[in-house]
């Protein structure tokens, strides 16, 4: 029932808990922030079914402990969010455990996604280089959006009734990982995430709301998408593993590195592009980069100017083999903005001298090689 929405546990009571476990003053402040214009017992009394009475007692949610409580971890021990930072792409165990970092965040889930999205910003990778404006240009590896929406996302749709695990943030070299407890709620399937939206804890939803963190409901998981797609990076992965619910986003580092084996979501995604036989090649053929001699003809036929020529065979020169590229690389060669990094792009394509790839997210792509060129 609590899948399907016909209850919801933020509504269960919780045992033992009263109004003395409830930080009134936390929420004078809520209140204030909403425009209520009554008391803070008031509110919780006569709203949302903070607080109830039942046989003559008082009864205090689960919501109303998660939400205001003074100490949430009384009631919910593993209601926290946790942090890891690995060395690496994978995660480790043992004498080569690789954990360079492991912090946890308690307190009200408030508390805890402000402090987990700010921790965050703390161990990412930053870059920043000289524009061709003059003007000084730092790319993050997360976007201050996704890498909010990735936690608020846990922290909102968690199944707090699986009280034996925590949300857990994992920050690898080249992707987050967050584990939420619980599974896809209601309707949604990871066929139709992005569009589709239902609140497993529509009180816990409308609460951040209030302070700015979901935004409009439904559209946070579409605009993540949008944001990622716009650096030409892959759209979230989510996967269920049991009980926990599994989001993956990749790291502007993801795009930049040569194509390789990734562990993501539980499962080997293989890169779209490999060493071996390719249209009954063998292996050191087909493998080759094209020279851009091979293609600048084509340009002088499209009436490229000099210049575009120029920033394509400086594109070329720094290129490995099966590297496979995007916006984000494009502009990092040529310190150009993303408009003209894209234009560039749009140009190879015209002159047919790249290849899309399939299963790493749109915008991405590999040169041809020789003897794909040769074949035409």
């Amino acid at each position: 029932m609590y899948a399907k929405g016909l209850r919801y546990f933020e509504d269960e009571p919780v045992y033992g808990a009263t109004m003395t476990d409830i930080d009134l003053d936390f929420v004078k402040g809520y209140i204030h922030r909403i425009g209520y214009g009554k008391t803070a017992e008031d509110y919780l009394r006569e709203n949302k079914k903070f607080v109830t009475i039942q046989n003559g007692k008082e009864q205090v949610s689960t919501a109303a402990v998660l939400l205001f409580g003074r100490n949430p971890q009384q009631f919910f021990p593993r209601a926290f969010i946790r942090f890891i930072r690995y060395d690496g792409l994978e995660a480790r165990v043992g004498k080569d455990m690789n954990v360079v970092k492991d912090v946890i965040f308690e307190g009200r889930i408030l508390d805890q996604v402000q402090k987990a999205v700010d921790y965050i910003k703390t161990q990412m990778k930053e870059k920043t280089y000289l524009g061709h404006d003059g003007v000084f240009i730092t790319e993050e590896e997360y976007s201050e959006f996704v890498r909010t929406e990735i936690v608020v996302y846990a922290a909102t749709h968690r199944d707090y009734g699986i009280k034996g695990t925590d949300i857990q943030i994992k920050m690898f070299d080249d992707r987050l990982e967050v584990d939420s407890p619980g599974t896809f709620a209601g309707m949604v399937k990871k066929e139709n995430i992005r569009y589709t939206h239902f609140s497993r804890n529509p009180k816990i939803a409308a609460f951040l709301k209030d302070y700015g963190y979901v935004k409009e409901y439904g559209e946070g998981v579409d605009r993540m998408c949008r944001e990622l797609e716009a650096a030409g990076l892959p759209d979230p992965v989510f996967n269920n593993n049991t009980f926990i619910l599994k989001t993956t986003v990749m790291s502007s580092a993801y795009e930049n590195s040569a194509v390789q084996e990734h562990k993501v979501g539980g499962s080997i995604e293989n890169s779209a592009v490999q060493s071996q036989k390719v249209g009954g090649l063998n292996e050191k053929s087909a493998i080759q980069k094209v020279a851009f001699s091979a293609i600048e003809s084509r340009c002088v036929k499209e009436g490229y100017s000099r210049p575009t020529v120029e920033n394509m065979k400086l594109l070329y020169d720094n290129l490995e083999v099966n590297q496979v590229f995007g916006a984000a690389y494009v502009r990092k060669v040529l310190e150009c903005v993303d408009s003209t990094a894209r234009r560039l792009i749009g140009m190879l394509r015209t002159i047919d001298a790249v290849i899309p790839i399939t299963g790493k997210g749109k915008g991405m792509y590999r040169l041809k090689y020789e003897s794909e060129i040769e074949e035409e």
